[in-house]
């Protein structure tokens, strides 16, 4: 798998940043979405809350969604699938991309096993992430409306004149 150049965070613009927790529950990280010059979607993690150690690069979405789609079919994905794609800074660093990508539905876990997931909806992540690229809010979801509250003195009066129209 080819690289890209190194992308530097000045570069980058941070167009998501979020928490979630590691996959091990006892830390809690920061992770940006970010867009290049290029409109290429970028994620990186910003922040860990424990004491391990990470890489803090931009990493293009493409060449994770590559890792991730090349990866054999009959294996769960693990934090193994994404080691080519860093510089080899910090081992922590693939399964803190993982927490990230679990947090964004764009990787699901296996239910009743341990840290191994699977693909989850691609498209549906890549709309959203287009939609923050483009600066656009998100369209907000429709709840129904609630029906106000009427006294029971006006629910008395309004069945009244319902009986006599």
């Amino acid at each position: 798998m080819a690289k890209e150049k190194a992308v530097t965070n000045e570069s980058v613009r941070v167009i998501k940043k979020e928490k979630c927790p590691a996959l091990s529950g006892k830390s809690e990280l920061i992770y940006c979405l970010g867009s290049d010059p290029d409109n290429q979607l970028m994620i990186r993690i910003y922040s860990n809350t424990g004491g391990g150690f990470f890489s803090d690069e931009w990493l293009s979405v493409p060449d994770i969604l590559s890792a991730l789609e090349t990866w054999d079919p009959d294996r769960p994905i693990t934090s193994a699938a994404l080691t080519g794609l860093f510089r080899g800074q910090s081992v922590n660093t693939p399964a803190f991309l993982i927490a990230a990508l679990k947090a964004e539905s764009l990787l699901v876990p296996i239910e009743g096993k341990q840290r191994v997931h699977e693909l989850g909806d691609t498209e549906a992540f890549l709309a959203r992430a287009k939609q923050l690229q483009s600066g656009k809010p998100a369209p907000k979801k429709k709840t129904p409306a609630k029906a106000k509250a009427v006294p029971a003195k006006k629910k008395a009066a309004l069945k009244s004149k319902k009986k006599t129209a």
